[in-house]
């Protein structure tokens, strides 16, 4: 008994797991800066989760560029 369909979650792990390939072929502070990339995804999951789409590559993409913007506004703040 359980649930028949992958969670988001469980999706975006698969997804990472696709990418190590490209992950492996990044210097070594870009695999960092790969890594915070999803761990960023991982932070929005409650909100992709309710997507519930059938390409959760796309909800990981809009979660971290969410991210980055959210970055990039409280940078800007801090300029001002």
């Amino acid at each position: 008994m359980g649930r028949t369909n992958p969670t988001y979650r469980d999706r975006l792990d698969d997804y990472e797991q696709r990418c190590q390939p490209f992950r492996r072929a990044l210097r070594r502070e870009r695999q960092q800066d790969f890594d915070r990339l999803f761990e960023r995804a991982r932070n929005h999951a409650h909100a992709a989760g309710h997507l519930n789409a059938t390409d959760p590559e796309r909800a990981a993409v809009l979660s971290m560029l969410l991210a980055q913007e959210a970055e990039l506004r409280e940078l800007r703040e801090r300029l001002d």
